[in-house]
């Protein structure tokens, strides 16, 4: 599913410069339930969008499904973005004047194909996955900051990607909210067999996942299993 091989990522800011990550190796299966760990600053964002093709790779290569990313130009990114992988966000990035359904129809409508009462019926069966039958039409200012992310858990699994990377996606949620979310997106994982990588420091997202790669200063400090099922 994902092959991350010796990538380095430098940023350059003038006669700045900094080493985000350092020769990067690692096999991610399909189906697989990850958390890429580590304080800030430790790489794991970044490695999360050198995955996700929301940025560009120094050296080494990354392989999804097959596709080596590097050597996509900016049309194949953005299609390999919008065909193959779903994105969770840490601030939710909902259009607050679309409702929960036109947020997630969004999804639909960029990738193409589909007309428009196919479009409402699996969002709506979507939205129901996740538990806001019956707030389709609420906006996010609407909804609890719960429900905010599982519309954008919605959005993310309704094109069926084979990927979804989250970005600490309970950092803006109580704890309790923030168990109920990770239950869920591991009811998911399980039901669809879609590979689920986030990026996190919050231990209680590590207990749930099923392999926990800690990240330090660039590199892997950790590849812990010992949640695999």
């Amino acid at each position: 599913m994902i092959s991350v091989e010796k990538v380095c990522k430098v940023y350059e800011t003038g006669a700045q410069r900094v080493t985000a990550l350092r020769d990067i190796s690692l096999e991610i299966a399909a189906g697989e339930f990850v958390a890429l760990a580590g304080p800030s600053g430790s790489g794991k964002t970044t490695l999360l969008n050198l995955i996700g093709c929301l940025d560009s790779i120094t050296s080494g290569e990354i392989t999804l499904s097959g596709t080596p990313l590097a050597r996509l130009d900016a049309r194949g990114r953005n299609a390999m973005r919008r065909d193959r992988v779903g994105f969770i966000f840490q601030s939710y990035n909902l259009i607050p004047v679309l409702s929960a359904r036109e947020n997630v129809a969004l999804a639909l409508e960029v990738v193409g194909g589909l007309g428009a009462r196919d479009i409402k019926n699996r969002v709506d069966r979507m939205l129901a996955e996740v538990g806001l039958s019956g707030l389709e039409d609420r906006r996010p200012t609407e909804l609890s900051g719960g429900q905010q992310q599982r519309v954008s858990i919605a959005r993310a699994l309704v094109k069926e990607p084979p990927l979804v990377l989250a970005d600490e996606p309970t950092a803006n949620l109580d704890s309790r909210t923030g168990e109920e979310t990770i239950a869920l997106m591991e009811s998911l994982n399980r039901l669809h067999g879609t590979t689920f990588v986030f990026s996190t420091h919050d231990q209680m997202v590590m207990n749930h996942a099923r392999r926990v790669i800690r990240l330090r200063d660039g590199e892997i400090a950790s590849d812990d299993r010992g949640n695999a099922t």
